[in-house]
Order: C-alpha cells, then structure tokens, then sequence
C-alpha cells in the first residue's frame, strides 16, 4: 500500500444547513508527525468539519480524505488507527474503571493498557469505582486515557480539555509529548484553551465564518500578525478594517488595529481613514491576544 503524502485532505469542501453555508471550496492538508490546532470562534464549523472528517456527516461538495481513505467510507482498520474525541468526553457511565477498559481493548491491535492507567490512577479511585459516579474532569481523564491506550497514529481532538483543570490539563499535553516521539503520529485538535498551544502545536489553521482560513505555522503568525495601539477620544468613530487593517478593537481610550503590515503601512492606511497616527505603537501579543485579534471577540 502506498503510503498518502498528507493524513487528513480537504479539497473544495462546501457544506451547508439549509440556507447557511458553513464552508465554501475548503481546502487544507495535514502532513504526517505534525500538531494542528484548528481555531475559530464559536459556530464556525469545527466540530461540522471533524464529523465529515469522520464520515458522520456527508458534506455537500467536495472531497476529504483520511489517511487516503474517502472519510464518509473509512474501513475500520482504518477507524482503528484514529483516536477520536468529540466534545463532551461520552462514555459508558454503567460501567467501572476496569471493566470499559476490557470493553474497548479487543477493538484495538495496538491496545497498550499501561497508558490507560497511567492517567487514570492519578485519580486515587479504585478500579472498581462507577463511572456515572464521577465528576465532569474524571470523566474526562478516563476518556482520555482510553484515547491513548489505542496508540493511535491520528489524533482528533474536539475540545480535549473541558472539564481538565489546569494540573490535568498540564498532565495529558506531557503524556501528549511522549506518545508523539513514539514514532511517526499526527494531532488534529481544537480546545478553548488557547494558551495550551503555544508551546505545544506545530501549525494553526484559523477557520472563519463561511469558510475562510489561514493556515500557517504558530511561529510564522506570532512573528508575523501585530497589535498596534491607537489613542482616541469617546466620540470617535473607529478605524475600517481593509486589506491591510485586519481587526479593529475598541477600548475606553485607544483602538486596538491588527495586522500583518509593518507600522508605516498600517499608519499610512490610518492616516487616509483621516486618523492622526502618529501615537501609533506596537504592542506585544500572547497567542490568546493574537488570536482575538485576528477573530474579533463576538
């Protein structure tokens, strides 16, 4: 079999609900050993494009692939090199500990129970213990643990952290390290929890609103993407976002104007916007900054 040059492909993909139209010709690929994050506010279609990556869901044109399989028919030798996640982390909650551990580890060749419980018996609860028992974020880690113990070669993530808090949190992104230096494996993900993937993802692809995106490096975008702060008085009216001012955010004294331009092209665009930008000045930018930046809050 001929090994496929990219892990997820997403070629022209449009998809609507009724009159919305979620994505418009989508395009993106996902190369082996790499950690995608996918980032996008709220209602962009993150959860609707991992369900058509894994065949729930039929998009209205266009094609994905999953490791060169069509993903509205992967074979289940292929479902079982994928470790899924949806948000919500859904388990068998009638069962115990041990026993959902037996229940999935015939489906899984590669099934190595030592990662199970190497995460869940951080929770000091006996294996006997009910699931439909625990809180939100235990739940959580025995789901996660699970994912893991499939030694999957393709991780899909939908929002892995809710109901981590930060410890756990901290607890499966170093588990997450050691299962990607186990050979050539893959991380598609989404979290809320934007601060995680600064250090720990690879590339970023920020879906918009009907389908716009930008894909590129984490490094290239922090190096690349800019805040520039902009005094004003209460009464002004705010900058227009163009080709060149990406994002304007308001504040009780000053705008906040997002860019990938240097600082003379941002203030020339200003200065013909009738604005005196000569206060104009950098500001340094977290990944959670810059994110909200290039989104827009609401």
């Amino acid at each position: 079999m001929v090994k496929p040059k990219y892990i997820i492909e997403v070629n022209h993909l449009t998809h609507r609900f009724g009159q919305r139209t979620i994505y418009e010709d989508l395009n993106f690929s996902v190369p082996s050993g790499k950690i995608f994050g996918l980032l996008g506010k709220n209602g962009v279609g993150k959860t609707t494009l991992i369900k058509i990556l894994m065949g729930f869901l039929r998009p209205t044109h266009g094609r994905c692939t999953v490791f060169g399989e069509d993903s509205h028919n992967l074979p289940p030798a292929t479902r079982a090199r994928i470790g899924l996640l949806f948000e919500g982390h859904l388990t068998y909650e009638f069962m115990t500990i041990a026993q959902i551990e037996r229940f999935y580890a015939p489906h899984y060749p590669k099934w190595n129970r030592n990662d199970y419980y190497g995460l869940v018996d951080r929770l000091g609860l006996p294996h006997n213990h009910l699931i439909r028992n625990m809180s939100c974020g235990q739940r959580s880690q025995v789901v996660l643990g699970l994912i893991m113990a499939q030694q999957p070669d393709l991780l899909i993530l939908d929002d892995y952290s809710m109901g981590l808090d930060a410890g756990y949190r901290r607890l499966f992104l170093d588990y997450m390290r050691e299962y990607l230096e186990n050979g050539d494996r893959t991380v598609f993900l989404t979290s809320h929890v934007i601060q995680d993937m600064e250090k720990f993802v690879d590339e970023v692809i920020f879906l918009e609103s009907g389908g716009r995106l930008l894909t590129t490096s984490l490094d290239t975008f922090m190096q690349t993407f800019r805040c520039y702060r902009l005094s004003r008085n209460h009464k002004s009216i705010a900058p227009a976002p163009d080709d060149v001012i990406k994002n304007i955010e308001t504040h009780a004294g000053y705008w906040d104007v997002f860019s990938f331009h240097d600082i003379y092209r941002v203030e020339e665009k200003l200065c013909r916007q009738g604005f005196n930008a000569s206060n104009l000045k950098m500001i340094n930018m977290t990944l959670e900054d810059a994110f909200i930046g290039y989104t827009g809050r609401y």
